[in-house]
């Protein structure tokens, strides 16, 4: 079966899709997007998720193409056309197509509207999360708006590639204080010596995600310790467990940071903890319950 996906009004073959050269998010990286998570052909956290892009929206002063019940529509048509069970939808808004200048275009040109649904295999990932996942730290060169979901992603792709080459599964960004703040891609956390669960408060210098709200709700809601408070690549190395979210990822247990152990005396024995490994299947729950 050929993928179809949505471009400016039109369902179309997702190889025959595209849109023009003079697309501002080509030229200029003038756009934003978001990623949601199919769970048995359910969209989970919509509303979290259509929220944040209407602020991204906000931020940019973008006028979105769609009013939210129209674009609620398209998301279910591409799901049902793909036949996709568990994987992701992406959407993306772009100040449209015109004339190469860094301002923005006259009042009254289209923005752009892509989005498509893809499949990906859930057991790959509840291996992947069984055995645990490595990562290192990069420096954290991003500018000073993260907490806008645009799709200018430049030091987020450079890091990825890093942790790739290193064969790590994520890169955590570090700032030039020393402070982990997130990941390339992620959330991060860790769970601290006295079992209190740590991540970077959602400021402006993270994209809070919609994934990590619904761990922080669910993690309070099981009485565990919350703290939002952020931490060191040193207090990593010596929490018990660490770990990263995301619409994609869920929760990722971290085993080893730059080579070392999260939690353990040697690599050998590195293996994801009971919080992790707990706030996942809890996860799994939230989102049975939202099919």
């Amino acid at each position: 079966m050929s993928r179809v996906a949505y471009v400016n009004g039109r369902y179309v073959r997702h190889a025959e899709a595209g849109v023009s050269i003079d697309d501002r998010a080509f030229l200029f990286s003038d756009g934003i997007y978001e990623v949601i998570e199919i769970y048995q052909g359910a969209l989970i956290d919509e509303r979290g998720h259509l929220d944040r892009l209407a602020r991204s929206a906000r931020e940019l002063r973008l006028a979105p193409p769609l009013g939210e019940a129209a674009l609620r529509f398209v998301m279910r048509e591409l799901v049902a056309r793909n036949r996709v069970q568990f994987g992701h939808v992406y959407l993306q808004i772009t100040r449209g197509a015109a004339r190469r200048e860094h301002t923005f275009p006259p009042a009254g040109t289209p923005t752009t509207l892509v989005a498509f649904a893809r499949s990906h295999d859930p057991d790959a990932g509840e291996a992947k999360a069984r055995k645990g996942v490595n990562a290192i730290t990069v420096p954290d060169i991003r500018w000073k708006r993260p907490d806008i979901k645009t799709v200018s992603l430049l030091p987020n792709v450079l890091a990825k590639q890093q942790a790739k080459e290193a064969g790590a599964y994520e890169a955590w960004l570090v700032n030039a204080d020393g402070f982990v703040t997130e990941g390339a891609s992620s959330n991060a956390w860790i769970v601290d010596k006295t079992g209190a669960l740590r991540t970077h408060p959602g400021d402006s210098s993270i994209l809070s995600g919609i994934t990590r709200a619904r761990i922080l709700e669910i993690a309070r809601a099981k009485g565990i310790p919350v703290i939002e408070r952020a931490f060191t690549v040193a207090e990593t190395h010596e929490a018990a467990e660490a770990f990263i979210s995301g619409a994609t990822t869920l929760v990722m247990p971290i085993v080893r940071l730059d080579g070392r152990p999260i939690g353990q005396t040697s690599s050998e024995c590195a293996a994801p903890g009971p919080v992790s490994l707990g706030l996942r299947a809890c996860f799994h729950e939230f989102a049975v319950k939202s099919v």
